[in-house]
């Protein structure tokens, strides 16, 4: 009777294994047979029932049993998991004939690519490239540049403080930290750093207190210095009416009108031809034909007595520009605001 019921358990998982497509219904087949609950468990659960002269010979028969339907269940196994394997490669297979998928290319910020413009025109003029920290003392932002303590750049509307000025009332100390106003205290780090004959410029952020459609309260400046022996004001000329020409085409008119700096003596502005108007006067440029680009000027000689320079002996020039004003007057851009707003239309004309 047990070898009858034997062979019918056989027989019925066989034909149930054939008909097996997947390993979640291989897994159900085996718990069907050999789970806690499965025919097979219960069956030998159930061998203290039989007569004990018949217990031997079912044991035995349900024990190779067992082992029959674990070696089906694990070559069966083996089987589905590579069609399943196969099944899942053709699935995720590439068709290298299909065109491919297309990516719109970035492209830099408009200020930067001035920037980088910019920078590019003074190394190719043998100049170096030197930077600073963002936050800086009061000593390197103001003191050492020959601006006194009651020089209008420092009122808090101006300059954002990162501490108090002064302790116990409005005296400013040479460790009050500000954000820097403008990199010219890069110049007096690089001027402490070597001696002369040196020429580099010094790009990067600075802040002020200051937001309408022309000023923002963090923007770009780049200026620049060179120091040496006999340094007059026609080299300070030339190199910046050779930018003007690299920047905005060489045929762009370029003028010097006097100005004042704390920290360069004389100092100059810039002008170039109303590039909006061929010179010819529009509202930019308020009817002149004319446009200031940046300032300028021969180093102060107490700038170089701040950095232990022999003021007899060397001479030297500065000039500074902001970055985005230049991009603003080259592509001819009316709000500095729509620099920062980031308005992929507007980005993507550049």
């Amino acid at each position: 009777m047990m070898s009858i019921d034997i062979s019918n358990l056989k027989d019925g998982f066989l034909k149930e294994a054939s008909q097996v497509k997947s390993t979640r219904e291989l897994n159900k087949l085996k718990a069907k047979f050999l789970g806690k609950k499965g025919i097979v468990t219960e069956g030998l659960k159930g061998l203290s029932r039989l007569p004990k002269e018949e217990r031997p010979a079912a044991g035995k028969a349900l024990n190779e049993l067992k082992r029959f339907i674990e070696s089906e269940v694990k070559n069966l196994q083996k089987q589905l998991e590579a069609e399943e394997a196969k099944r899942k490669l053709s699935s995720e297979s590439v068709d290298i004939t299909l065109p491919g998928r297309f990516i719109p290319p970035g492209n830099l910020h408009p200020v930067t690519q001035v920037m980088e413009e910019i920078v590019d025109i003074f190394v190719t003029m043998g100049f170096g490239v030197e930077e600073g920290p963002e936050v800086e003392l009061d000593y390197y932002n103001f003191e050492a540049l020959n601006i006194p303590k009651d020089h209008p750049a420092r009122e808090m509307q101006d300059t954002f403080y990162v501490n108090p000025p002064g302790t116990g009332g409005d005296t400013v100390r040479e460790s009050d930290i500000v954000l820097r106003t403008h990199t010219s205290p890069v110049q007096i780090r690089g001027m402490k750093k070597r001696r002369p004959p040196l020429r580099f410029i010094a790009p990067g952020k600075v802040y002020r207190c200051d937001a309408d459609v022309s000023h923002t309260p963090m923007f770009h400046q780049i200026e620049g210095l060179m120091v040496g022996e006999d340094i007059t004001f026609s080299h300070l000329k030339g190199v910046l009416e050779l930018f003007v020409h690299r920047l905005f085409g060489p045929g762009t008119p370029v003028r010097f009108r006097p100005s004042y700096f704390p920290f360069t003596e004389p100092s100059t502005e810039v002008d170039i031809g109303c590039i909006l108007c061929g010179a010819r006067g529009c509202r930019v440029c308020k009817g002149t034909g004319w446009l200031e680009v940046l300032g300028a000027g021969m180093v102060h000689p107490r700038v170089f007595e701040a950095v232990g320079y022999d003021t007899e002996r060397y001479t030297g020039f500065a000039f500074g520009m902001g970055v985005e004003r230049l991009t603003m007057l080259k592509y001819k851009i009316d709000d500095i605001r729509l620099f920062f707003e980031n308005d992929l239309r507007f980005l993507r004309q550049f």
